[in-house]
């Protein structure tokens, strides 16, 4: 994996979430097969995705499916303007190894590797883990441009 770190502005400066719905806090390292974030947003009692004071381990998938996008806009290159748009369209094999994140005292860490990529789609494998310990993993499935496949509604 290569290049610097980024830090949270670079990362709401480049994907559609924005304010405290932008959850992640820094791109570790990537290369065009992988990406390793850090989030420390599970631990903020304003996270939108708590409900009835606490997130739930499955919130995690939004981690990792940020962690996609950001991989997607890294991918693209500056040369872009705007990032293709991306939709998660499935999730199979999540197992959660915990039952919530809120209550994670460590910082984090979601790592992403495409696993196959054609024109328009793309399937990732993901896990979250803290300290060591694995709290999540899964694939999810993400359709590019889908607007552009859906008779009518291209642009």
């Amino acid at each position: 994996m290569n290049s610097p770190a980024l830090d949270h502005a670079w990362i709401a400066a480049h994907i559609p979430h924005h304010g405290t719905m932008c959850l992640l806090h820094s791109v570790r390292a990537w290369d065009p097969v992988k990406i390793q974030c850090e989030a420390v947003s599970h631990r903020d009692p304003a996270n939108p995705l708590r409900a009835h004071g606490r997130l739930g381990a499955v919130c995690g998938i939004e981690y990792a499916a940020q962690a996609m996008a950001i991989h997607g806009a890294l991918q693209a290159g500056p040369e872009l303007s705007c990032p293709r748009v991306g939709y998660l369209v499935s999730v199979r094999s999540a197992t959660l190894h915990v039952a919530r994140l809120d209550d994670i005292v460590a910082d984090l860490l979601i790592e992403a590797s495409c696993i196959t990529a054609s024109a328009n789609n793309i399937l990732y494998e993901f896990n979250i883990s803290a300290a060591g310990q694995l709290l999540l993993a899964g694939r999810a499935a993400v359709v590019l441009d889908a607007a552009l496949h859906i008779p009518g509604e291209s642009s």
